[in-house]
């Protein structure tokens, strides 16, 4: 195992597809942090309500991203508080504008933040995950918050079941909705070389499997990765497909 002090790099890409959709409804940001080398946020969103709506809810989520980001001291500020921040100043914000809007936006999150020690945190709200991969294998990913992982959750149906479900796109928990959204904050103690994180859509989760996500995460480097598993997600769709996007690092080594 490799410690920090050996060297290292993040190497980072973003992917973004409309889909079969009209309208991108998605966002993704990879933020590299402005005064703290080895420190960066990155995140999707995936927007609902209306054509414009779901765009203008996953643009705020982005938004806001940037600005808690900008102030967060990585050596002296708490990762959880900031990630919660995001999460609650999101969905106040995409409440407030719904207020003067025909439209009913919401957005989904899912985001992680990796810091210099390589600790790393992630948050979520929705149905868009964060899966975190050694080499070709899921360490974990976050827990939608839906209606089929409920079903699940109760051993009502399986994981297969889940993604032919009719109410599969039905959502327990995002932001922009009456309810306050879940802030569900989970620290990752230590990243190895060679992990991957990747935050994406059930626009792309949706036709790939963890070990097909694990094993062309391991065998690219991000930006290839990252055009393989929208080329197969495409694939797939046939035609019907949602918006997709993705957020990947990798931790390397330094040559």
């Amino acid at each position: 195992m490799m410690t920090p002090s050996q060297g290292f790099r993040l190497s980072a890409a973003t992917g973004l597809h409309k889909g079969d959709r009209a309208y991108q409804q998605d966002q993704v940001e990879v933020l590299p942090h402005g005064r703290v080398p080895g420190c960066a946020l990155a995140l999707v969103a995936d927007g609902m309500g209306g054509k414009s709506g779901g765009r203008t809810a996953a643009d705020q989520v982005v938004m806001i991203a940037r600005q808690v980001f900008e102030r967060f001291a990585p050596n002296t500020d708490d990762p959880a508080t900031m990630l919660r921040q995001l999460v609650v100043e999101a969905h106040l914000m995409i409440k407030l504008t719904a207020i003067t809007a025909d439209e009913e936006p919401h957005s989904t999150l899912a985001a992680y933040l990796v810091l210099p020690d390589l600790s790393a945190w992630t948050v979520h709200a929705g149905d868009s995950r964060v899966y975190h991969f050694r080499g070709s294998e899921l360490v974990r990913r976050t827990i939608d918050h839906s209606y089929v992982q409920r079903l699940i959750d109760e051993g009502k149906i399986t994981e297969a079941q889940a993604n032919t479900h009719p109410q599969s796109n039905l959502l327990t928990g995002c932001l922009g909705t009456q309810q306050d959204p879940p802030v569900e904050v989970t620290q990752i103690e230590r990243l190895e070389i060679g992990d991957t994180l990747l935050a994406c859509s059930d626009g792309l989760w949706h036709y790939l499997s963890q070990k097909e996500l694990g094993a062309i995460v391991n065998a690219l480097n991000p930006r290839e990765a990252s055009e393989m598993l929208i080329s197969k997600a495409r694939q797939r769709a046939r035609g019907t497909g949602d918006n997709l996007s993705l957020a990947m690092i990798r931790v390397e080594a330094l040559k």
